[in-house]
């Protein structure tokens, strides 16, 4: 009874960390390059509503990322150019479960 019961907890905590898309290492934000599973998070950004490179959220507290809107020149970590084509990245915004939370900011972009 108890090596099953020992087998079964094995089993599931193995199942969780396959499952759930949080855990896993190679999922976070590149602070070297500022990038997220290679797509880079400062640049030419467009927002679509389906096949995007990555999700997003836009929260108030608590960012994984401070976005900074920018008319041209969009070089610097968190310095986004919103375009209609010729994307670096595509970004869909979402209300749950994103690959990056992400907040507005006037000035300071980047990493917090």
């Amino acid at each position: 009874m108890k090596t099953k019961l020992a087998m079964i907890l094995v089993f599931s905590c193995l199942f969780s960390v396959f499952i759930n898309p949080g855990m896993r290492a190679e999922e976070s934000i590149n602070a070297a390059d500022c990038s997220f599973n290679g797509y880079p998070l400062y640049g030419k950004i467009q927002l679509v509503d389906s096949f995007p490179d990555l999700t997003v959220q836009v929260v108030n507290a608590f960012p994984n990322l401070k976005v900074q809107l920018v008319e041209s020149f969009p070089n610097q970590c968190g310095q986004w150019q919103i375009v209609t084509s010729f994307p670096d990245t595509k970004i869909k915004i979402v209300e749950s479960f994103p690959d990056v939370k992400i907040q507005y900011v006037d000035s300071f972009p980047g990493l917090p």
